[in-house]
């Protein structure tokens, strides 16, 4: 739970921390500009707060790592909900509103959370999990995100090493296979979620695990 809080902070400050004119830059998600990204972290930061106060009594279904489904295909930014969150940051036209948006509900999900009880069942998406594995799991989120908002943006704050090394660890689980030690965190996310191809090089050293990437998460 603090490396939620510590990955979400960090993201949060790399929004706050950014020029008005890099809302308007590529973002790492596809057919999502920076601005759209930041619209999507709203909405995230909603579903938290909307899951920490959905409490369930049935026993656990997913954890925090099995609470992510690998989907057949990337997506493409032409889903009903990714236009839609489109149109919804081009309706701020200002990026300092959807900043403010992002501070007020950000900040209230990040409470939310350091409030929780770890051990706690809640309910969300049809499953049922601890709110401390629930928080687990947007680490890879948030992690994942914010390589997404600084994939054209070099000099943006960059996310965690501990975020990195722990979301690199969930994906390794994930794909049931460990990424080779010459793979750095960053590389091994981008690499394994298909944000970027593989150089030749690292496809060799993949070996057999190529074969099972990129992993689509949903």
């Amino acid at each position: 739970m603090d490396l939620f809080s510590r990955s979400w902070a960090a993201l949060r400050t790399a929004v706050a921390e950014l020029p008005d004119e890099d809302f308007e830059r590529p973002s790492g998600c596809t057919g999502w500009l920076v601005r759209d990204l930041v619209c999507h972290l709203v909405i995230d930061a909603q579903d938290v707060l909307i899951t920490l106060v959905t409490p369930a009594e049935a026993e656990p279904t997913v954890n925090a790592v099995t609470y992510w489904k690998v989907a057949d295909e990337p997506p493409t930014g032409r889903d009903p909900l990714d236009a839609l969150i489109v149109r919804l940051a081009a309706a701020y036209e200002e990026p300092h509103l959807l900043k403010f948006h992002l501070d007020d509900v950000g900040s209230a999900a990040g409470r939310a959370a350091e409030l929780a009880d770890p051990g706690a069942r809640v309910s969300t998406q049809d499953e049922v999990l601890t709110a401390g594995d629930y928080l687990g799991a947007y680490v890879l989120e948030w992690t994942l995100h914010h390589l997404d908002l600084i994939a054209h943006l070099p000099d943006a704050t960059r996310p965690p090493v501990e975020a990195l090394a722990r979301t690199r660890a969930m994906l390794e689980e994930i794909a049931g296979a460990a990424f080779p030690a010459s793979f750095g965190d960053q590389d091994a996310l981008l690499v394994g979620t298909g944000r970027r191809a593989p150089t030749d090089d690292e496809r060799a050293a993949l070996g057999e695990l190529a074969a099972r990437l990129p992993l689509h998460l949903g």
